[in-house]
């Protein structure tokens, strides 16, 4: 296990380079590959048998999320998005009321669209999650992620573990370009399930 020191200069370094070949996606592919993703998606045994799901909204380098949260709403699942606490790592998974919703909530400093403070359905509170899609920046084919840097995920995922009898599947989307050989990782990283890309 590398040191913390060493392992904090690993994962801003693979930050560096992921956000390079990010930056160099054009819209079209990054298009190209959304589509794809989203028919995996609804194709997945796992998504078609869970009932309660957390997904992101997408920012603008990540797997466009929109399709798979108006199927969310159309197959009659329940869908719950990240509300993030900003200066500290703690976030909750709120329950969204429509696809259509989402246009009308507030933009955060990071221009991510998320519910201000008003009171929502937390999903720990109300039974847990069967499945979660998880952003990332990185990600290797062991299931190991590189996030942005915050811990929101691995804090939220060890809380689910804390209030639920069964952990959620967690599913990365990512575009083949976030591939990485192995991503670095400390002992409070949690590995992900499964990691979905154009050639899974």
């Amino acid at each position: 296990m590398a040191t913390a020191a060493v392992l904090s200069v690993a994962k801003r370094n693979l930050r560096v380079e992921m956000k390079q070949r990010l930056r160099a996606l054009s819209a079209e592919e990054r298009l190209r590959q959304s589509r794809l993703l989203t028919e995996k998606v609804l194709a997945h045994s796992k998504y078609q048998e869970s009932q309660r799901i957390s997904i992101f909204l997408s920012m603008q380098d990540e797997i466009e999320t929109e399709e798979i949260i108006k199927d969310i709403f159309q197959s009659g699942k329940t869908c719950f998005i990240p509300q993030y606490k900003f200066k500290s790592n703690h976030m909750d998974m709120v329950k969204l009321f429509s696809a259509e919703e989402i246009f009308s909530l507030p933009k955060t400093s990071w221009n991510i669209r998320q519910p201000s403070d008003e009171v929502r359905e937390e999903a720990l509170s109300t039974g847990g999650l069967d499945l979660i899609f998880m952003p990332g920046l990185g990600f290797d084919k062991q299931g190991n992620r590189l996030g942005r840097g915050k811990g929101y995920y691995d804090t939220y995922l060890k809380r689910c573990l804390q209030h639920q009898e069964r952990k959620p599947y967690t599913i990365a989307l990512a575009f083949k370009e976030q591939i990485c050989g192995a991503v670095p990782v400390g002992e409070s990283d949690m590995r992900i399930d499964e990691v979905l890309y154009e050639d899974t």
